[in-house]
């Protein structure tokens, strides 16, 4: 079972590595060890299984120090106290209620775009991700009883809790604004249920982008929570850690301490091996092809083609080994050439859909150089707003977490409209081009990563972004116009040329 705890210097939760359990002084059970990626001392208070057997030591209950002797001492000391208690208090001191509406997200960069938009009648807080989660110390799920989960807030959300039940108390009406997935539901869950907010005065907002006018929008098109998406969350994660606390330990037993299984990387591991052993178990087969530089008569170009016939037959798998295919170069040095037909055909090139995640992630790799999470990262700052010289921090993506291909009416008109105004009417297709969701399981309400206005051009905005978020947001819009154009023409060209010797013909083709 892998141990957690906060570490000072990481600032986030680390691995405990090589961790010890036992007693303090009061008692307690607790587990001390070092940090896996810096090495600071951690500390976690709570019993696990390995606190089994130990003998918990007698606390010895002691009397009270004796008090200062000089009643001066006595009051300067209090009064000492006293001051450092109230500034203390000071510091962690919540937000007052102010009556507003409420509005909780879960990012601060969120918050603020959303928080400008909004105005000031309303009070809009982040949540900083999730509030509560399952307990790391345990498996946290009944397997008996229904697998019925058991959350706790981690001590470094418990103040950002009990500030947002502190303000909802205050306010008439509460909005949740969670991302519109699965994940943005549950954790609109969460917060309802661990800061005990009055269902009877929440709200469910949803949107894709963030735009003054999708936030108008989505205000006024409120719903109640959705528990059907929360459910589906929830049993994704009941799923996570039964398979991670159960397979981990066969693989610190039979492979290497500190690795871990998973639902999803354990089955993707598997595919990985069986297309290894694929490999290992090719048998690599030789071959040879020719190609020759061809200058026709009267002109100062150099033409490549290839060989793919010697006396009608085509050589499909090319030449079996190098001393074939030199010997039939000297051959084709004596051979005479012209050129035979020349055939001229039209091949369309059909747009790829609006990115989903997952293509965005790949085009990125291929044509960016982007890891994975380095794709993920810029996008959620393009979504989430950015300055673009007004002021105002804008959204320029929709919500980059989607497996739907689907875009809206008002963004397709607009497209057509840019598409028309600027490379003219034979570009646009009669009808808006149709793309299939792949994923069975996509969610629909959902739409592609797109530019939340095709008009905000790359370079029109690029002097307000990064060399990589200019590169990501060039893509997106890229990607998205295109697909709402016609296919491409391609015109291609071949070339047969023919070559003749005392014995054979051969063909090569351009």
């Amino acid at each position: 079972m892998i141990m957690e705890a906060y570490c000072l210097k990481c600032k986030e939760k680390r691995e405990i590595a090589n961790p010890q359990a036992g007693f303090n002084a009061r008692g307690a059970a607790v587990t001390t060890g070092t940090c896996a990626v810096c090495g600071t001392k951690l500390y976690r208070i709570g019993t696990t299984p390995a606190h089994e057997g130990l003998e918990k030591p007698v606390v010895v209950k002691t009397e009270a120090k004796k008090k200062v002797k000089k009643a001066a001492s006595s009051s300067s000391a209090k009064s000492k106290k006293t001051t450092k208690s109230a500034t203390k208090k000071a510091v962690s001191k919540p937000s007052r209620p102010t009556g507003k509406p409420l509005v909780i997200v879960e990012s601060p960069a969120k918050a603020r775009t959303i928080g400008r938009f909004l105005g000031k009648d309303f009070n809009v807080v982040a949540s900083v991700g999730h509030v509560r989660d399952l307990l790391k110390s345990q498996l946290s799920v009944d397997v008996e009883n229904g697998f019925e989960p058991k959350y706790r807030v981690p001590n470094e959300k418990k103040d950002v809790v009990k500030n947002i039940k502190n303000l909802a108390d205050g306010s008439k009406k509460v909005f949740l604004a969670t991302d519109p997935d699965r994940e943005g539901e549950a954790i609109a869950w969460h917060l309802m249920e661990s800061a005990e907010i009055d269902p009877s005065k929440t709200e469910r907002v949803v949107f894709h982008e963030i735009t003054k006018n999708a936030i108008s929008e989505a205000f006024e098109k409120t719903r109640d929570l959705d528990m059907d998406l929360v459910d589906a969350q929830q049993a994704r994660r009941i799923l996570d850690r039964l398979v991670g606390y159960s397979v981990s330990p066969i693989l610190w037993a039979k492979v290497k301490g500190k690795l871990s299984a998973g639902r999803v990387q354990s089955v993707a591991l598997r595919l990985v091996v069986e297309r290894e052993r694929e490999i290992d178990a090719f048998v690599p087969l030789e071959y040879w092809s020719i190609h020759a530089l061809f200058n026709p008569d009267g002109s100062d170009k150099q033409y490549r083609a290839k060989l793919v016939k010697i006396d009608g037959k085509n050589l499909d798998m090319g030449l079996e080994n190098e001393t074939q295919a030199s010997a039939l170069v000297g051959q084709l040095k004596k051979a005479a050439f012209k050129i035979g037909d020349i055939n001229v055909s039209t091949k369309l090139v059909r747009p790829g859909a609006p990115f989903i995640t997952s293509t965005l992630q790949q085009e990125a790799s291929r044509r960016l150089g982007f890891l994975t999470k380095k794709t993920m990262s810029i996008a959620q700052q393009l979504y989430e707003g950015l300055d673009l010289g007004n002021g105002e921090e804008t959204g320029l993506i929709t919500y980059m977490r989607t497996d739907s291909v689907h875009v809206s009416t008002e963004s397709v008109k607009e497209t057509r409209a840019y598409v028309r105004e600027r490379y003219g009417e034979s570009y646009l297709p009669e009808k808006q081009p149709q793309y299939r969701t792949r994923a069975v399981s996509a969610q629909e309400a959902h739409e592609a990563i797109r530019p939340t206005s095709v008009n905000r051009t790359p370079d029109g905005v690029k002097k307000h972004l990064t060399r990589d978020q200019y590169a990501l947001y060039r893509l997106i819009w890229q990607r998205f116009v295109a697909s709402q154009m016609n296919p491409a023409k391609l015109e291609i060209t071949t070339v047969e040329i023919e070559g003749v010797t005392n014995k054979n013909k051969y063909l090569f083709k351009a």
